[in-house]
């Protein structure tokens, strides 16, 4: 339960402190004394938005003190993860705003997100005020109201089918873009296609750039490489036609001169072995050129061979990478983007069996989601009927009218039952709440059928009903019994006054019947200075509630008529509640 709520500079409160206790608490006060400011604390400090809470200075400070339940698992384990203390069961929350929408947010004395505050917010606390009524008409509002009530088998069956439907919704993106976009993928397959299919003809391997121009180079200067050969040959051997000699003639007779008189000098022997050693090496030399004169034939059709060659590497250079090392790094992306590329009728006929197979099974669970709402809805209809016979309209039933949708307002169609029905992420079913204000009568929406107290009375019955099946241990009602007067602000207060047995109940009212039922009374008062309006809060008991329950009923405080009205009202109120 939230057992303290300090508010400071918010909307005209400059410093209040709210003690809090279990049961019913209602706060009442003049026309603009801040009451409602309370409920805007209460959504600042459990994360809400800080744009729709006035600023009475430079920074709005709000800060709660709750003590958690042991029973409350979740929300200790939430609180845990954020830092927070609770060894001895209490939770501090503090929520600062500036002027200028900077926020700041603690849990248990630890900085800690603003998503934080209201994570524990929605395990914690529930408001309800005027605009919660109006969200109550909207279709979307009303089937999660219904989806709440049905339990957590329900829930089951709505979170497989949510999966179910995401598949669904993933492959039928895909099967989409597959068939819309088929022939720009097929036009960039075929591209890739052409390219490694000519990159793969050519087959260009590696350093064969160099070994073409190097013989290219030979064939195009092979005349002129042939006659220096021939020239440098017949020096060596020399010229058999005319009988004179060539070099190695002439090195063979210089060493044969030296040999014939080495063995009187040394030197001598030296030398000769040298020239000998030049000879052999001048005829090992001739032979060489002999057969380099053999392999130079003139090959006119190899040059060719060698400029075509180059020719389609200069082309894959042109068209794919500006070196060899490029063009086979573009093949092996072109390769892999092919991969991807499938648009082959296989893939296709796999993601359709895919299709209807999820189709098929989210059109099962949208019919069992059918069938437990349609049931869910019978037991939430003579639910909040009963407890609206308790809020003086004895007559009156609500209706939870769950109905096929129409195909085509679906994101899909799905069979669902015996016929076509659009499909969403939450099922295949239109959920209206209608109101039948007496037997006999046409039930019709809420928006069209019930008043402005007749729809307090409603949104408080169904939370009268969900409170008996769980839910935040704090509900707090911000003037909830607008356009209620007499016998039936009577039985709200009753009604809130059974609330407040299971729950921690907070009500910001201007009924003193309501008033009347409360375990505290917390009255907000307004003191002005000037242009500033300076607002408090204060406890108020036997007689000061006596007082203000009299200025509430007809305002005046000091008629003893009213003082004994509201000792009256107060009394009834306690016979009531026991």
């Amino acid at each position: 339960m939230l057992e303290e709520l300090r508010i400071q500079n918010l909307g005209v409160i400059a410093d209040a402190t709210l003690p809090l206790d279990p049961g019913l608490t209602c706060i009442t006060g003049e026309t603009g004394a801040g009451k409602t400011m309370v409920v805007a604390g209460l959504g600042l400090l459990f994360g809400g938005r800080a744009s729709r809470a006035p600023i009475g200075a430079d920074r709005a400070l709000v800060e709660g003190r709750f003590a958690v339940a042991e029973a409350a698992l979740e929300l200790r384990e939430r609180a845990i993860e954020a830092g927070a203390d609770l060894e001895d069961g209490e939770l501090l929350l503090a929520r600062s705003v500036s002027n200028e929408g900077r926020s700041k947010a603690w849990v248990g004395g630890r900085s800690a997100p603003v998503g934080v505050l209201a994570e524990l917010g929605e395990l914690a606390i529930s408001v309800h005020g005027q605009s919660d009524q109006m969200r109550l008409l909207q279709p979307a509002e009303q089937r999660a109201a219904l989806d709440r009530f049905a339990g957590a088998d329900h829930g089951k069956v709505l979170d497989a089918y949510r999966a179910v439907f995401g598949e669904l919704g993933a492959c039928a993106a895909e099967l989409s873009r597959l068939r819309t976009s088929a022939r720009e993928m097929a036009r960039e397959a075929d591209l890739l296609r052409l390219g490694l299919e000519e990159i793969t003809a050519v087959d260009p391997q590696e350093g064969e750039e160099a070994e073409l121009a190097e013989e290219a180079l030979r064939l195009e200067n092979a005349e002129a490489l042939r006659l220096a050969a021939a020239t440098a040959h017949g020096a060596i051997t020399g010229d058999p036609t005319t009988g004179e000699g060539g070099a190695t003639d002439t090195v063979g007779s210089a060493a044969r001169a030296l040999e014939h008189d080495a063995h009187s000098d040394p030197k001598l022997a030296e030398f000769a072995e040298r020239l000998a050693e030049a000879g052999a090496i001048l005829a090992e030399t001739a032979v060489d050129l002999s057969s380099y004169l053999d392999d130079l034939a003139a090959d006119p059709r190899r040059l060719e061979e060698i400029y075509q060659r180059q020719a389609a590497l200069k082309t894959l250079y042109r068209k794919y990478a500006e070196d060899l090392p490029g063009v086979l790094a573009w093949a092996e992306n072109a390769a892999k983007r092919l991969g991807e590329l499938d648009v082959s009728d296989e893939r296709v006929a796999e993601l359709e069996s895919q299709h209807a197979e999820l189709t098929a099974r989210a059109a099962d669970l949208a019919t069992q989601l059918r069938a437990s709402r349609r049931a869910a809805a019978e037991r939430f209809s003579t639910a909040v009927s009963a407890e609206l016979k308790g809020l003086a309209m004895p007559h009156a039933e609500v209706v939870a009218a769950v109905e096929p949708r129409p195909a085509g307002r679906g994101t899909v169609d799905l069979a669902v039952e015996t016929s076509v029905s659009g499909a969403s992420e939450d099922g295949a079913d239109e959920v209206e709440l209608l109101l039948r204000p007496h037997p006999g009568a046409v039930p019709a929406a809420l928006h069209k059928g019930a008043s402005g107290g007749e729809l307090s009375r409603v949104m408080l019955a169904i939370e009268v009903v969900f409170a008996e099946i769980g839910g935040p241990p704090v509900l707090v009602f911000d003037e909830v019994d607008a356009g209620v007067g007499g016998g039936a602000a009577i039985e709200i207060g009753r009604c809130l006054a059974k609330l407040a047995r299971r729950h921690q109940v907070l009500v910001v009212t201007h009924l003193p019947q309501v008033a009347a039922f409360a375990d505290r009374h917390l009255v907000v008062s307004k003191d002005t200075s000037g242009a500033v309006t300076v607002s408090g809060v204060r406890v108020v008991d036997d007689a000061a509630r006596a007082r203000e329950l009299a200025r509430m009923l007809a305002g005046m405080p000091d008629s003893h008529l009213g003082v004994a009205h509201a000792e009256e009202l107060l009394a009834e109120a306690a016979k009531m509640k026991s």
